[in-house]
């Protein structure tokens, strides 16, 4: 398949919301990824319910929402009445994740589990077959613009070799530091859904920058 490219409305203008959710409209890009934190599960707080359908109004293009919270269980229903088309949950926030992932796919939504850079990915093997997707953190949640974290190569390669023998449609999405010198790399590991917010946002052109990201493929070699 083509690789999938999903900015993160993170990092857009939130003064200037509406604006920058057309322009992702007209881009590119194939979701928007939408980060839900609470302060607790990481240091950071991002918006809630009301700034999550402020942009599921303008959208025209699928929410794959990324819930950096405890109890996560508590709030799927609300996420996808909300307008999230996927929910991604963290392995280390639940402690019955295959409950979580059945009363996501319940709700109607795609169920995806996010590592962070600590987790190894073994750990899924005995749900992977339940899984539309697995999200691999190539830098510590919580805030953008991190430097990203070499090991996540290797992740992503074993997991594509887990999810070959018990799951070969998995979808391996990235996020963290990805950007145009590393998507190539990452694309040959195995990923096939980058998420950039500040790399999209910052650029001088996010229209270009989206629609070169979608151009890379798989070794490439890129000069910056």
């Amino acid at each position: 398949m083509n690789h999938l490219i999903a900015p993160s409305v993170l990092a857009a203008d939130f003064a200037n919301l509406q604006r920058d959710v057309e322009m992702i409209n007209s881009s590119e890009a194939d979701w928007f990824h939408v980060d839900i934190m609470d302060g607790v599960f990481v240091p950071n707080i991002s918006f809630g319910f009301p700034v999550m359908e402020a942009v599921k109004k303008y959208a025209t293009k699928p929410l794959d929402v990324h819930l950096m919270i405890i109890n996560p269980e508590h709030y799927i229903e609300r996420f996808v009445s909300a307008g999230a088309n996927s929910i991604t949950v963290h392995y280390e926030a639940c402690p019955h994740l295959h409950k979580t992932v059945q009363a996501i796919h319940e709700a109607g939504a795609k169920a995806c589990v996010a590592l962070n850079p600590h987790t190894p990915v073994e750990l899924l093997k005995d749900i992977l077959y339940t899984l539309d997707m697995v999200l691999i953190m190539s830098v510590n949640p919580g805030f953008g613009g991190q430097q990203f974290i070499q090991h996540t190569y290797q992740k992503i390669a074993a997991l594509r070799a887990m999810a070959d023998l018990s799951n070969p449609d998995l979808l391996i999405e990235v996020d963290g530091g990805v950007s145009i010198s590393n998507a190539a790399n990452l694309l040959a590991a195995g990923a096939n859904v980058l998420v950039a917010g500040n790399a999209v946002f910052s650029a001088p052109s996010p229209l270009s920058f989206i629609s070169d990201m979608k151009r890379i493929h798989p070794g490439q070699s890129i000069t910056i």
